[in-house]
């Protein structure tokens, strides 16, 4: 049937695409007349004009490709972190020969709560490893056995409540007393003063002796400060419990002056570049002597072969080769509402062959600015290449990747360098030694501090609920006394002055800052152990975990004060745990971490005062 288009010169309406063309493929496939594919598979070809022609057939014309990079000329301008400054210490050579998580995160052990002896179980490992020094020296066991015990329980006194209330506990100290060696005590004396020496009080069995103790002293102390990383005696830790966070700071220097790296809200327990902030408007941290060395030179442009990206399942460039099965993207099902899958699809399947690679090494703690970077192609053009994420840092249409918000200056440019920091990729997480939901409950005004899981004396951790339950029971025991009969009641309903809160939650009452009338602060307060029957005063429930016992151990005890804010309507759930690495070098690299999550919503302790109750039948 002819065509009802007459079209006088179809050379020009070719070129300008008058009218639609139905003659373009999207695949061509080769297919064999013959039972062997030998020939089809070879892909022979034997005319350009014909290879040239599927092209056009394809619409590859149509597109705007490029010519590949083969060379990449980059100048890049390094510089490296040299001071570090916790939260509560002063400034100090950046350390790199530890890992920056074990830096920031580390914590006091609590060998000590309430002026009681804890962590019974390093305890026992120091006081295994001190023995092990000195046997080579003489018989020195029992002398150190008699000079650092371990205390045997009463359970008739109060105080040992903490131990004689749970049995496990009991019975762990019951077996070890006045037969193992209680090694924190000595490690604790040899520390709290250099003019205590290891065998003060030791009754030395050669004139040679005290020398050869003062250098296991010297191990000693050497040994348990490589167990485990901890805060130094002078204070450089960077929790800060007001805030239930970490905070720190880093600096670099640059030319004409200095780079401040801020962490403000760490608690997240993964420390990486996007923990920190370029602090713009900050002064330099203090002088620290070498801190103006980097052990960098200065380098010249390197010239280097950029290499395509490649990914397992990625989409063969060469039709006649297949691809891996580790990635099936026909499996991959993706909504209208999933934009990073989507994305994702678009990169791996039309985009991927598009991208490359321009290798360079730098060492850890590096800050890496790039000066200039150019890019010839097959062609023998040059471009000059500029950051996609320039610009001011505030405007939210720009792209960026590896990049750290600049704060403190309005309108700040965006920092484009490249921050390593000294971390490692894989630590092993231990089961947490404590746990605490903060709670918020509106019916009371207050938020709770509820210990989920709490530190016994001897090194394990117990329910919070069934610790505060034995430790009443102990009491109730001790006291000896039964509670009174309830009196009969006339009428089905008796009037409560207040009910009783388990132990385990721990109040935190909203209180003013000070010189302010309208913002408030939640203050840690204290419930009265009220036992029927007991003639002395009501005593005051103190937490059992380290987080809620901020400040109680200290001289003189301290409030602890929390920022309101810290404690959303779905509350905030807090763990401290063991955290164990490898580093470089193999050194193995022990702390005690805090960690923050989201909670799970409000929650109702029943309190209440002046209620009218059904009466007990």
């Amino acid at each position: 049937m002819p065509s009802s288009i007459k079209v006088a010169n179809v050379r020009e309406a070719i070129a300008l695409r008058l009218f639609p063309s139905i003659t373009t493929f999207n695949r061509l496939e080769g297919r064999p007349r013959t039972v062997s594919f030998d020939r089809a598979l070879r892909a022979e070809v034997r005319d350009a004009l014909w290879m040239l022609t599927k092209q056009w057939q394809m619409g590859e014309f149509r597109g705007s490709d490029a010519g590949s990079p083969v060379f990449a000329k980059l100048q890049i301008d390094t510089t490296r972190l040299t001071k570090y400054r916790p939260a509560s210490g002063g400034t100090q050579p950046f350390p790199y020969g530890v890992p920056f998580e074990a830096t920031v995160e580390r914590r006091p052990l609590p060998l000590i709560a309430n002026g009681r002896p804890v962590a019974l179980d390093i305890r026992l490992l120091m006081g295994r490893q001190w023995l092990a020094l000195v046997k080579s020296i003489g018989n020195y066991r029992q002398a150190y056995v008699s000079a650092y015990p371990v205390a045997a329980p009463d359970p008739t006194n109060t105080a040992d409540a903490d131990v004689c209330a749970h049995p496990e506990v009991w019975q762990t100290f019951a077996a070890v007393a006045g037969r193992s060696m209680d090694g924190a005590s000595l490690y604790a004396y040899l520390t709290a003063d250099p003019a205590h020496k290891a065998d003060d009080g030791i009754v030395p069995l050669d004139p040679g002796d005290p020398a050869k103790l003062a250098d296991c002293a010297t191990r000693f102390v050497a040994w348990f400060g490589r167990l485990f990383l901890q805060p130094p005696l002078s204070g450089d830790d960077a929790w800060i419990p007001e805030r239930l966070e970490y905070q720190f700071a880093a600096s670099a220097p640059v030319s004409g002056g200095e780079k401040v790296y801020t962490g403000d809200e760490y608690y997240q327990g993964r420390l990486d570049w996007y923990s920190l902030d370029v602090a713009a408007a900050s002064p330099a941290l203090d002088p620290v002597p070498g801190s103006d060395v980097t052990g960098f030179t200065a380098d010249g442009p390197r010239t280097m072969i950029p290499t395509p990206v490649s990914f397992s399942g990625m989409p063969n460039t060469r039709w006649w080769a297949f691809e891996d099965n580790r990635t099936n993207f026909g499996d991959i099902d993706a909504s209208t509402t999933d934009l990073a899958k989507l994305l994702f699809m678009e990169f791996a399947l039309v985009y991927a062959n598009d991208w490359f690679v321009i290798p360079y090494t730098l060492p850890s703690g590096a800050i890496a600015s790039i000066r200039g970077f150019a890019v010839t192609n097959v062609f023998g053009e040059r471009f000059w290449i500029e950051a996609a994420d320039r610009g001011p840092d505030a405007s939210w249409q720009r792209w960026s990747m590896f990049t750290i918000d600049v704060e403190g200056v309005a309108n700040a440019p965006a920092d484009t360098s490249l921050l390593l920091l000294p971390t490692v990729v894989k630590i092993q997480d231990g089961a947490p030694t404590e746990e605490v939901l903060l709670v918020r409950d509106e019916v009371a005004n207050m938020v709770w501090g509820v210990e989920n899981s709490v530190p016994l004396a001897n090194g394990e951790s117990k329910r919070g609920a069934e610790a505060a339950t034995e430790t009443r029971a102990f009491f109730e025991r001790l006291l000896g006394i039964a509670p009174p009969p309830p009196v009969p009641a006339a009428a089905p309903i008796r009037y409560e002055v207040m009910n009783s809160v388990p132990e385990n939650w721990i109040p935190f009452i909203p209180v003013h800052v000070p010189g302010s009338n309208r913002e408030i602060q939640l203050q840690r307060a204290a419930l009265p152990r009220v036992l029927p029957g007991d003639p002395a005063p009501a005593v005051k429930i103190r937490p059992r975990t380290v987080v809620l016992r901020e400040g109680l151990d200290r001289t003189p005890p301290q409030t602890y004060l929390l920022h309101e804010e810290e404690v959303p309507r779905a509350g905030a759930r807090l763990t401290q745990a063991f955290q164990r690495t490898r580093w470089d070098g193999g050194r193995v690299y022990t702390w005690l971490r805090v960690r923050r999550q989201t909670g799970r919503g409000e929650g109702s302790s029943g309190l209440g005062f002046d209620r009218l109750v059904p009466a007990q039948k």
